[in-house]
């Protein structure tokens, strides 16, 4: 059975795409971003709750603090990006919920009311997020170079607040010389898919 997408697009996204390690010095525009903001965000989460956040990182004194706050394998690659986002989680995103799920508007205070709970659900529906915004980033041509290797409470007291949590960090570019590893094996469809 083929896909409907076609396999060029297939490929963009999926089959030829990689964690991107070196990127060109193009710039990537803020227009780029809206764009890849705009398809993304109709990504479903549970409840629409629409927890992640992105923060960019453009200037250069802000690239100078996140670089310290990134394991030393990612410096480099972090600090030559031609544009680097913070995603995180705001665990408060139950506040936008009576405007982002109309049809059930006491849901705000019904299932998330205690923080423990928006913590997980924030955590959980920003990572969803997080995915389709590294696809977007490939359906905009460029390369993410998605990581989590950094100081997390360091980069949220940084460039965040106590109730935003940092996921990863993604390095957005123009795939520079050598950006690519080698790729690395995956599981196969009966590792993985049972049927009950």
């Amino acid at each position: 059975m083929s896909l409907v997408l076609d396999p060029a697009a297939q490929d963009l996204l999926f089959r030829e795409a990689r964690t991107a390690n070196t990127f060109t010095d193009e710039p990537v525009t803020e227009e780029q971003v809206q764009a890849i903001y705009d398809l993304v965000k109709y990504g479903p989460t549970a409840f629409n709750q629409t927890p992640l956040r992105i923060t960019l990182v453009r200037s250069a004194e802000a690239r100078e603090r996140l670089v310290q706050h990134m394991a030393e394998g990612n410096q480099a690659k972090t600090a030559t990006a031609p544009l680097v986002a913070i995603l995180s989680a705001d665990n408060e995103f139950h506040e936008e919920l009576p405007v982002l799920f109309p049809a059930f508007p006491q849901a705000k205070d019904v299932f998330f009311s205690e923080r423990a709970a928006r913590e997980g659900a924030a955590g959980m529906n920003a990572a969803l997020q997080a995915a389709y915004f590294i696809v977007g980033v490939r359906a905009a041509g460029l390369a993410a170079g998605p990581m989590t290797g950094f100081d997390f409470e360091g980069v949220r007291k940084e460039f965040l607040d106590d109730d935003h949590t940092p996921l990863m960090v993604v390095n957005i570019g123009k795939p520079g010389p050598d950006a690519w590893y080698p790729r690395s094996p995956r599981l196969a469809f009966d590792q993985v898919v049972t049927t009950v």
